[in-house]
Order: structure tokens, then sequence, then C-alpha cells
């Protein structure tokens, strides 16, 4: 009975022994598998993903006028804007995404107008071609304030908001744009004035003695913007280059509408949705120049909605 026992006691020891042995063993092979799924994660998004300085190409303009990159602030102000939304892909994939719905309306208003073309790019940079209003007011694609807008025929009131109404708009920021290129004597300065206004740029310019945007030394927001400017135009035009891709059916579009003209008062614009087969929220899609849900129109004023078909 004691030779049993004793024996019986040695093997359980010896059994504790291995099952412990064998448990620190595969921890340890664990430790090592997983340092080296951590060695292959780190390996493949070096290569699978790489964040690149980008090349500046030498040859950049805006409105016919060269960017004067021998200047190194002017460069650097470049560099930044390119690279900030370059690798911002969710917002740039965005502005592809939206121009292929707003820029066929808005060229032929600024071919129209006598406006150069790379101002469409004037409109993604300041609302990223949203109808969205800005801490100090603006509103509308072309971020407008209610005192510019005015000036430049837009009703503005709290049942209709023409800034809102993107044709009109297009058309009211063509304007002062031209004034300004009148006044400043290039499209650049005229870019830099829809910014930083008018008054402000010709105060600037004739403090510091010099007539050129690249020369100005103004608040760091006015700097920033024609390069912002120049960068969404570059990124715009060779989307490739900087690494989007998408196919045709990725990119929005605007659903075909017909115009209904109306000269009177509308009480209720939802019940004047339905009367089209359609319902207020989406009447209101193509014309968020309606603020409210009526339309109160003392003066008898023509206006043009759009219903979608």
């Amino acid at each position: 009975m004691n030779f049993n026992v004793k024996n019986a006691s040695r093997f359980i020891v010896l059994l504790s022994v291995l099952i412990v042995s064998i448990f620190f063993i595969n921890a340890d092979d664990h430790k090592t598998n997983k340092s080296s799924d951590l060695n292959s994660e780190t390996n493949n998004s070096s290569h699978d993903y790489q964040i690149k300085a980008l090349k500046i190409p030498k040859n950049l303009s805006f409105s016919g006028e060269r960017v004067e990159l021998e200047k190194t602030d002017i460069l650097e102000r470049i560099d930044r804007e390119l690279l900030i939304n370059t690798y911002w892909q969710s917002n740039a994939l965005l502005w592809f995404k939206r121009t292929h719905k707003y820029f066929p309306i808005i060229e032929p208003i600024l071919m129209e107008k006598g406006v150069p073309d790379d101002f469409k790019y004037l409109a993604v940079i300041e609302s990223d071609l949203r109808n969205v209003t800005s801490p100090v007011g603006a509103k509308g694609m072309w971020q407008m304030l209610k005192g510019a807008a005015q000036e430049n025929g837009l009703e503005v009131n709290t049942n209709v908001d023409e800034r809102y109404h993107l044709e009109k708009a297009t058309r009211a920021a063509c304007d002062y744009l031209i004034k300004a290129k009148e006044r400043l004597g290039s499209w650049t300065l005229a870019a830099a004035a829809y910014h930083g206004g008018n008054y402000g740029i010709v105060k600037k310019l004739k403090e510091q003695g010099v007539n050129s945007y690249y020369e100005v030394l103004v608040g760091e927001n006015t700097e920033r913007y024609v390069p912002r400017i120049v960068a969404a135009k570059e990124i715009l035009s060779h989307p490739k280059k900087y690494g989007f891709y998408f196919d045709e059916e990725d990119l929005y579009v605007l659903k075909p509408t017909f115009t209904v003209k109306v000269d009177t008062v509308i009480t209720n614009i939802a019940l004047f949705a339905k009367k089209f087969d359609t319902n207020y929220k989406e009447l209101k899609m193509y014309n968020p120049w309606l603020r409210e849900n009526k339309l109160n129109n003392k003066s008898r004023k023509l206006y043009e909605i759009k219903i979608p078909k």
C-alpha cells in the first residue's frame, strides 16, 4: 500500500511539470506568432499606403495669370493646400462627385458673363458645393453676405433667400468679380477681394505700395485663398495624378426638372408640391431659396420653381 502511494505521488508531480511546460511553450509560440503578425502588418501597410511629398507643377495658373512660384512663401502656400486637399481624401472625392452635378450649371453662366472658367473652383473652396452658412452669416454655394448679395441683385429675406438659388447666385458672384477686376486690375486680386472685400484689398495695396496679390501682405485666410483655389483646380483637373479613381456611375447627378412660373402667393408649399406629384422635401431640394412653407410674394414678382420629373 505505501509503495503504490509513493509511485502515484511521483506520477502526479511529473504530470504537473509536463502540463506546465507545455503551457509555457504554447505561450511563447503565441507571442512569436503575434509578433510576426504585427511585423507583417507593419510591412504591408508601409507598402500599401505611402504618404508622399507632392511635386508642385511649375506651370500653375489662375484665370490666365501665372502663379508666382519663384516666391518661396507662395510655393509653400500652394504646397500646403495641395497636401491638405490631397490627403483629406474623403472631402476631395466628394468634390469630384459634386462638381459633376453642379459645374454644368455654373460653367455656362461664367462664360455668359465673361468671367474666367477657373472661378468655378472658387465656389468649391468656399462651400464644398454645399448650401452652407458661415460663422459670419455668408450663405449658399457662393457664400455671399447679405449686403453683397443685395447689392448684386439678389432678394434676401426670411421668406426668400436667393443666395441659395445657384443660377442667380452665380450671376451675382460674377457681377461682384467683374467690378472687383475693373477696380483692382487682375482676376487674382478680384478673387482675393471676394474673400477680403474690395475696400480691404485696396487699402492694403495702397499702404504697402504694391499692386499684386503675390506681393501684398494680408490676413492669413486671404493669403491662403488663391492658393486654395489653385490647388482645387489642379486636383480636380488631374484626379489620377493625385490618386483619385472613380467611375462615371460614382458621380452625383441632378434629376431632370421642369419649371413652373408663379406670380402669386403660395400659402402652403407642401400642398403646392403635391399638385405636381412630389413632396415638400423634394421640392425644397431643388428650390432651397424658398425658406418657408409659403411664398409671400406681396409684390407679385414672377418666380420660377423647379419641379422634379
